[in-house]
């Protein structure tokens, strides 16, 4: 793995402690949740996008792995997240578009 993807996911992992600190929430944090955190940022808290970026709360989670693996192939155009996905792993795909299907 590049230098740039595990530092990419620390930080990830970092801001998303620093996000259950904050909130004063309890208990055990998924590995979904942790890589998701890197897609909140644009994608808004728990996918639920305030903006012109797609929210992403609540879709299946096959409709998501299917569209970051084709970002990640380049099948399907993109300005970013050709690039973000790239560092994830087939089972990373998996748990991060688990987690934003779960989302309400």
């Amino acid at each position: 793995m590049r230098n740039s993807t595990r530092l990419l996911k620390l930080i990830a992992l970092f801001a998303a402690s620093l996000m259950l600190a904050a909130a004063g929430q309890a208990g055990e944090l998924s590995r979904g949740a942790i890589l998701a955190a890197s897609c909140e940022g644009c994608h808004g808290t728990g996918g639920r996008s305030p903006g012109a970026i797609p929210a992403i709360a609540g879709k299946s989670a096959e409709y998501l792995q299917e569209t970051l693996e084709s970002f990640r192939s380049g099948e399907r155009p993109s300005t970013v997240m050709g690039r973000h996905v790239t560092g994830y792993s087939e089972d990373e795909i998996r748990q991060i578009a688990e987690y934003f299907s779960k989302q309400k």
